[in-house]
């Protein structure tokens, strides 16, 4: 289809009533009967691709069962693992679609859906006979064609060893599973408290030892600080030169008018304040070099774990690699900027810690810089709410880009 097309990305097709009679096509071509569904999780990359999962309700031969479908559509073509799945054709027009678990680009994910499968893999790590009921699955995340972590708990029968215990399964991508594998092991044989590899698979599943301790994403809301703004900069600085030396991933306030798009497209009232923002973003980066300093990647308070006021994990090194100091202390400071749905205490708490924690990272990085990648992530964080499907996504999207005004405010 060509980009010019109207719609061209699909992001009115998925994301409007007009998909129903292709998810109840799909659902007819393997076999059941679509009973009902709606909307779970939309990723849209604007004149280019559209991808969304649907909570569906399914009649098969063998009865009645909740599904989750996923549909994608591309303004310029196949994806060559959009062979996987099964391809609906309707005039110029395709769509890709596939029954979870069995998403094109995580060819993993089917096997780790299921205790049946799952039991084998942890019985070899615990070196006991483990069957599947006595494994429990949770999914933690699904990104549609892009990544998966799953939570798999443990529960040998008394006298098989250890008791209850939990591992989490990461789904990738072939095209990444090397990479993330590499990064794990390096970061571990340096010292850094990130997760150990119990067991890799063929079929690009890495499973991973629970970490110690408590995650910082729920620490931050505890009467005493989790953890020093000193003891934050440390676990960065602790990571080895040759993180320096990986294939350079760009920081977030490179794609600052990437995101941008995102949110007009979703609420193009904000496009004036957007439009605002990205151009003082990208103007006042626009003269710092990249830096070669050894970088997380995505650091926030979810990948952290702490204990007795000490880091005691680090969490998704899928993303280390050369870059500067600045935009992993941003990041953080985006995330504890914008986290949603807080009591009056919690938000006191989290207001308490930036406002101690932040003064610590202006001594360490450039201040101005500081805010202006913090912005940049949290307009890329205010894709979340739509993204998702939240009840009140259009108020929490007003919120967080107000947080990123607020941070451009202070120096511009």
């Amino acid at each position: 289809m060509s980009a010019t097309t109207p719609d061209a990305d699909g992001s009115r097709l998925l994301t409007t009533n007009q998909v129903g009679p292709l998810l109840a096509a799909a659902v007819t071509h393997a076999g059941g009967t679509l009973v009902r569904w709606s909307l779970d999780h939309v990723d849209a990359n604007p004149n280019q691709s559209t991808t969304a999962t649907y909570s569906a309700v399914v009649d098969w031969p063998f009865g009645r069962r909740n599904e989750l479908l996923g549909v994608s559509a591309r303004a310029h073509g196949r994806a060559p693992t959009d062979e996987r799945a099964e391809i609906f054709v309707d005039g110029d027009r395709e769509a890709v679609v596939w029954l979870y678990p069995k998403d094109p680009d995580l060819p993993g994910l089917a096997r780790a859906a299921y205790a049946e499968s799952v039991a084998p893999m942890l019985s070899e790590v615990m070196g006991v006979r483990l069957r599947p009921d006595q494994v429990k699955l949770d999914m933690i995340g699904y990104r549609p064609r892009r990544r998966a972590v799953l939570r798999a708990t443990a529960l040998p029968d008394r006298g098989q060893g250890p008791g209850r215990t939990v591992f989490y399964i990461k789904v990738l991508r072939e095209s990444l599973f090397p990479q993330v594998k590499a990064r794990h092991e390096l970061l571990r044989a340096a010292g850094v408290p990130a997760p150990r590899i119990a067991l890799p698979t063929p079929d690009c599943l890495l499973v991973l030892d629970e970490l110690p301790g408590t995650p910082l994403s729920r620490a931050i809301f505890d009467p005493e600080p989790p953890c020093t703004a000193e003891q934050l900069i440390w676990v960065l600085d602790s990571m080895p030169r040759q993180v320096a030396e990986l294939p350079r991933r760009p920081p977030w306030a490179d794609a600052i008018q990437h995101y941008t798009r995102m949110v007009i497209k979703a609420m193009p009232t904000l496009e004036p304040r957007l439009t605002w923002l990205a151009r003082e973003i990208e103007q006042g980066l626009a003269p710092i070099p990249p830096g070669n300093e050894p970088t997380h990647g995505d650091f926030h308070e979810g990948q952290l774990h702490v204990a007795g006021g000490q880091i005691c994990g680090l969490l998704d090194v899928d993303t280390a690699g050369p870059g500067r100091r600045a935009d992993d202390l941003a990041c953080l400071i985006a995330h504890l900027s914008t986290v949603q749905r807080m009591n009056a205490t919690q938000a006191a708490r989290v207001r308490h810690l930036l406002a101690t924690w932040v003064p610590v990272f202006d001594e360490r990085v450039d201040p101005t810089e500081l805010r202006l990648r913090a912005a940049a992530v949290i307009i890329s964080l205010a894709t979340g709410p739509y993204r998702s499907q939240e009840r009140n996504w259009q108020a929490e999207t007003v919120g967080i880009v107000d947080a990123a005004e607020t941070l451009v405010s202070q120096v511009v």
